[in-house]
């Protein structure tokens, strides 16, 4: 059981961080009301897993559990709440590949207001199916997200259709802030919470609700940020007190794939967070099959990016003694064909999953000897692939590649050396 804070002591203005901010903690207890009876209080689930691996007490915020599959709804909701009775029946606009479209879909479903979603051609099928469900109505344009928000801004130029930022916005970023109150009231003695970011409206709204609660509690409470190391804007743009677009990004976490940080987020970021981090693609791939082996819970790559952050040991990197640990899990909405890509690649680096190319005489008996090898190594062949043809191949000889299941780093070497004992020459393809 969670101990209760002391009593707050009265704070000076000095001490109350963030007050000059365009997003208040005000803002976000506005925001928590209006969202009561319309979002899902999603649980705190504590990790045993992850406590023993950093030696803090770890909880997961799941917002994986959330309405429509993310945390996305609640900023959506209260912009949206806000608008006048005359913008509401002109409706809104908005342009996604996921987790925003469904937020501002249900969103729109719960308010009577109409709503465009813009998704890229080629989006996966539940997001664009789960969109469709909520009554948007989906518009297909363009081959990534960038030309489908061009398209949704010209839409709302033209229409006068109300367009739905997905960060950059005062009352998106008060309405993700909701989760930081949560975040409080669930675990009372967390000392650091750790969440993703994208464009920075959910990162930028727990910041504000956390070091200003905490603050008028008498607490400290750490606050710090994930990004993909593929796509990192975040950290050239705080090193240069300005926003630093990126030139491109590419990241199996697409929920968190944005090359522009938000002013209005950035400025709160810049004020309030402690640190931004980087995890590689490896780690969150990792993190995204920990979780479902571990807490039997289905993330998306975006929402696993904190507890990537966790196994790459990067709380003991930053020098922080943490005891109790919040780490925010930010969707779920994950395509299955994207699901098995991930999970293979997580396999991999865990030296869990193993591809091996070998060069073999084209004589028989050969394929039954590679086999008897591995399966002496108690390792499970999962597919082959048998080729004589090839630049590189002489006249009776043959490539194999061998896909096979391994438990972990040590058996991986093991088998490996099997191979290599009988004369094998095996060459790592993962």
């Amino acid at each position: 059981m969670t101990q209760q804070p002391a009593a707050a002591t009265p704070l000076t203005t000095q001490e109350r961080p963030g007050e000059e901010l365009t997003v208040r903690l005000q803002d976000v207890e506005v925001a928590a009301r209006m969202l009561d009876g319309v979002i899902v209080r999603t649980p705190l689930e504590h990790s045993r897993a992850l406590g023993r691996m950093t030696g803090a007490t770890v909880h997961l915020k799941c917002e994986n559990l959330q309405r429509a599959g993310s945390f996305k709804v609640r900023g959506a909701y209260v912009r949206m709440a806000r608008l006048t009775q005359a913008q509401k029946d002109r409706g809104v606009v908005a342009a996604s590949a996921g987790n925003h479209a469904q937020g501002v879909a249900l969103a729109a479903k719960k308010l009577g207001i109409g709503a465009t979603i813009y998704m890229p051609r080629g989006v996966a099928l539940p997001k664009l199916a789960a969109t469709r469900d909520h009554g948007a109505e989906v518009v297909l344009h363009g081959s990534n997200v960038d030309e489908a928000l061009a398209e949704a801004e010209r839409f709302a130029a033209e229409t006068g259709a109300v367009f739905i930022h997905p960060f950059n916005n005062e009352d998106v970023v008060a309405g993700q802030g909701t989760i930081g109150l949560e975040i409080l009231d669930q675990q009372p003695d967390v000392d650091t919470v750790i969440t993703s970011i994208g464009g920075g409206g959910l990162l930028a709204g727990t910041a504000v609700a956390i070091k200003q609660e905490a603050a008028r509690r008498g607490q400290k409470v750490r606050v710090i940020g994930v990004q993909a190391a593929n796509a990192a804007a975040y950290p050239p743009s705080l090193a240069a007190d300005a926003v630093v677009p990126l030139k491109g990004v590419r990241t199996i976490a697409d929920g968190i794939a944005v090359g522009r940080p938000g002013q209005i987020p950035f400025d709160i970021i810049r004020e309030l967070v402690d640190d931004v981090v980087t995890v590689s693609e490896d780690s969150i791939a990792q993190a995204l099959i920990f979780l479902m082996e571990r807490s039997k819970m289905v993330v998306e790559p975006a929402g696993a990016v904190s507890v990537a952050a966790l196994l790459e040991g990067k709380l003991k990197e930053l020098g922080i003694d943490a005891r109790s640990v919040v780490a925010v899990l930010s969707g779920g909405n994950i395509d299955p064909m994207l699901m098995l890509k991930v999970i293979q690649r997580g396999l991999s680096a865990a030296d869990r999953f193993l591809t091996v190319k070998l060069m073999l005489k084209d004589r028989a008996g050969e394929l039954a000897t590679i086999s008897k090898i591995i399966s002496d190594a108690d390792a499970n062949v999962t597919g082959v692939d048998h080729s004589r043809i090839g630049g590189a191949l002489s006249m009776g000889d043959v490539s194999i590649t061998i896909n096979m299941e391994t438990k972990g780093t040590e058996h991986s070497h093991q088998v490996l050396d099997d191979l290599r004992h009988q004369g094998y020459e095996p060459i790592v393809m993962n």
